[in-house]
């Protein structure tokens, strides 16, 4: 199984990688595993410099990197420049905060006894990620982990094996340490024997809800503590007291974000009826001002879509649910009379309990309006979802918007902006969503031996 990489606005392949062999994947390993013991030899400061030698690093090569993903699946240049900066970021935070974040804290038991529990590393950690963020979901695992001193090995989509490549590079020219880091061009069958590898104590996945759920049972099978940042669903409560302008700009902008290809966008917009008809015929104007074109030009707005696979799904399932009593306020659909994967927004309402695509997840330019009479309707239409990814809650009364927040059966919520991944903040969420979190102090604990020292 090679990896392919094919340019989605010129449809042209632009590259291909040969399938990992077995020698290969058995030499990563053991370099793997020699890197973990030789790891508890090495202070955490020392990695942490480290670290912020390799942000500086790929700093410095911020425009080739956003340029081979733009090229790779379609991402607009602007936002591959913003994705490298995040990456820079992420590892300049655990590079500056992670040292303390790891020291030693002390317990109190019995009659005033201590205990100290200390932050070890614990192995191997798989990350198995997706196309969409091919730097930035990447980093989020390696940053944390690195730190502790477990060494990663990244599986990444075909879609965007130049990208992997490139991080690979980019590591080497570091001077990492070998086994600290390795991208591998894994097939299927491969993950399964490393996840049974008794060397390998942990998987990162970020995908969908079924690959999760296929990596998961695979991993609990060996015992391989998992995390899992799976699909999304996420709603946008706009209340009738809302900056209705700001909140339809952040929506659509949210929404069309790596053209709608993020699990975190606003894909159901939940809106007072008092302020529905403002808010849709801004939403609509907003649609209808995209430019589609070539990513790399920054007059742009509007990207392809990373795949001909991801463009016919959603063609697909716009379809079914118009067959099934959705109703189009803003028709977009395949674009037929150029080259590329492009996909023109779609605005639906209607979409009815009973719809197959009531709780299926849009992964592009479609967005979903809901009109509610009431907080009631709005909270048990957002609610009414088995994924719990990300929200956000619009309205010019903070206090009561926290309030309805604290309600929303999901992982995070942001009030009067839309949902986006900082250093920080803890990352991931529940039910479909999957489990476990990314970035800031949980993060970086996501992985580690917590051994307690009782006296």
């Amino acid at each position: 199984m090679a990896y392919t990489v094919t340019n989605p606005f010129t449809e042209e392949v632009i590259a291909t990688y040969p399938k990992t062999s077995f020698e290969e994947l058995e030499r990563a390993l053991k370099q793997a595993e020699d890197y973990y013991f030789t790891s508890k030899n090495e202070s955490v400061v020392s990695r942490a410099k480290k670290l912020l030698a390799i942000a500086d690093l790929m700093d410095s090569k911020r425009e080739e990197l956003a340029q081979t993903a733009s090229l790779s699946m379609g991402k607009l240049i602007t936002q591959a420049l913003s994705e490298v900066d995040l990456c820079v970021e992420i590892m300049r935070y655990y590079a500056t905060h992670g040292p303390q974040m790891l020291a030693t804290k002390p317990y109190i038991y019995g009659l005033r006894r201590e205990a100290f529990l200390h932050y070890e590393s614990s192995g191997i950690v798989l990350a198995v990620e997706p196309w969409n963020f091919p730097y930035s979901q990447v980093i989020r695992v390696f940053a944390p982990n690195y730190l502790l001193g477990n060494p990663v090995i990244l599986k990444h989509a075909s879609q965007v094996a130049t990208c992997a490549q490139a991080l690979d590079d980019l590591m080497s020219e570091a001077n990492l340490a070998p086994g600290a880091f390795k991208n591998l061009f894994l097939s299927y069958q491969q993950v399964d024997e490393v996840l049974a590898d008794k060397r390998v104590s942990g998987l990162a996945v970020t995908g969908s809800s079924q690959v999760g759920q296929k990596l998961a049972a695979k991993a609990a099978a060996n015992l391989v503590k998992t995390s899992l940042e799976l699909g999304g669903n996420d709603a946008f409560l706009v209340l009738k007291d809302a900056d209705v302008a700001k909140a339809a700009h952040d929506a659509v902008s949210a929404r069309l974000r790596n053209c709608g290809q993020v699990c975190t966008a606003p894909k159901r917009l939940i809106v007072a009826k008092e302020v529905a008809d403002e808010f849709i015929k801004l939403v609509t104007d907003e649609l209808n001002k995209v430019k589609l074109g070539n990513p790399l030009e920054k007059t742009t707005t509007l990207a392809p879509l990373a795949s001909k696979a991801g463009l016919e799904l959603l063609d697909e399932q716009v379809t079914m649910a118009c067959e099934n009593g959705a109703k189009v306020l803003v028709a977009g659909g395949k674009v037929t009379e150029k080259n590329g994967y492009f996909y023109r927004p779609v605005l639906l309402t209607g979409l009815e309990k009973q719809n197959p695509l009531y709780d299926q997840e849009f992964f592009g330019p479609v967005l979903q309006v809901y009109v509610a009479n009431d907080e009631v309707e709005m909270l048990s239409i957002a609610n009414d979802s088995s994924y719990g990814l990300a929200g956000a809650v619009y309205s010019q009364d903070k206090v009561h918007a926290d309030e309805l927040a604290q309600k929303l059966s999901t992982g995070q919520v942001f009030i009067n902006q839309p949902a986006t991944s900082h250093p920080e903040l803890p990352f991931g969420g529940v039910k479909n969503s999957g489990y476990g979190r990314e970035l800031s102090d949980l993060g970086l604990y996501e992985f580690a031996n917590c051994k307690i020292i009782a006296w």
